[in-house]
């Protein structure tokens, strides 16, 4: 809707720029004739009372007229250049509307290639065959037969790269990497179970660590304990050689009458 408003007010201006050039030529002539034929006594002079303060300015009509007659011819010589910069701007104005609609037409083409659309292979067939579905498109029904050939054309020079991207081939590469995405947020859960459970194991290897350690102190002050008590009762301890048997031998400490 308001691509359409902006059509309309580009072409409005176009049109009023147009007639205000015809309106500033055609004033200037008409006065010029006036003024050629006041001059050669057909015609009389605009008169026109002027003053300037308590000044009365005689004639005043017919320098008015000559001015005026004057500034229309300049202006009149201004419009060629003027008219020929309105034709540029029309012309780019033009081209940029109908490169927007080959734009329109091609996306809408190419887009249907994609999707597998078109099955010749011929180049006239093919063309053919993208030309007809351009002309039944309901949005580019407004658009000139030639735009809608050029789409075509440009479309099928695209085709190769339609067939490498097409639809089908970006789905399954989207499931393919979705499944591997899958496939690694799997492995990264694993991950961190097993971060978990070192975190744990070495938790309960430190604890076990302390608890022999703990356990050793406690059997060493057993030991020193046991010691001292067998050394209170007579008998003392002596540690085996490695390759004695496993018994702990106690003697009997002499008493001093023997």
């Amino acid at each position: 809707m308001f691509d359409w408003m902006g059509r309309f007010l580009v072409s409005m201006t176009s049109i009023l720029q147009r007639l205000a050039m015809v309106i500033v030529v055609v004033a200037a002539a008409v006065l010029l004739a006036a003024a050629l034929a006041a001059a050669f006594g057909v015609l009389p002079w605009l008169d026109l009372p002027l003053s300037f303060g308590a000044t009365t300015l005689p004639d005043g009509g017919r320098y008015l007229q000559i001015g005026v007659t004057g500034l229309l011819i300049l202006l009149s010589l201004y419009l060629p250049a003027n008219a020929r910069m309105i034709r540029l701007e029309t012309s780019h104005r033009d081209f940029r509307v109908r490169m927007e609609d080959v734009a329109r037409a091609y996306a809408a083409c190419h887009k249907a290639d994609r999707e597998g659309f078109f099955g010749l292979d011929r180049e006239f067939d093919a063309v053919r065959e993208r030309y007809a579905f351009l002309q039944e498109h309901p949005e580019l029904e407004t658009l000139e037969p030639q735009i809608l050939e050029l789409a075509a054309q440009m479309s099928l020079e695209s085709r190769q790269l339609a067939q490498s991207f097409s639809v089908e081939k970006i789905e399954r590469a989207r499931r393919f990497l979705q499944q591997r995405q899958h496939e690694i947020d799997g492995f990264e859960a694993h991950l961190d179970r097993a971060r978990a459970a070192c975190a744990e194991l070495t938790v309960l290897a430190e604890q076990v660590e302390d608890e022999e350690i703990r356990l050793g102190e406690k059997r060493r002050a057993v030991e020193h304990q046991l010691r001292a008590a067998l050394t209170e009762l007579g008998f003392e301890l002596r540690h085996r050689p490695a390759d004695e048997p496993r018994v702990i031998t106690m003697h009997t400490a002499s008493s001093p009458a023997e």
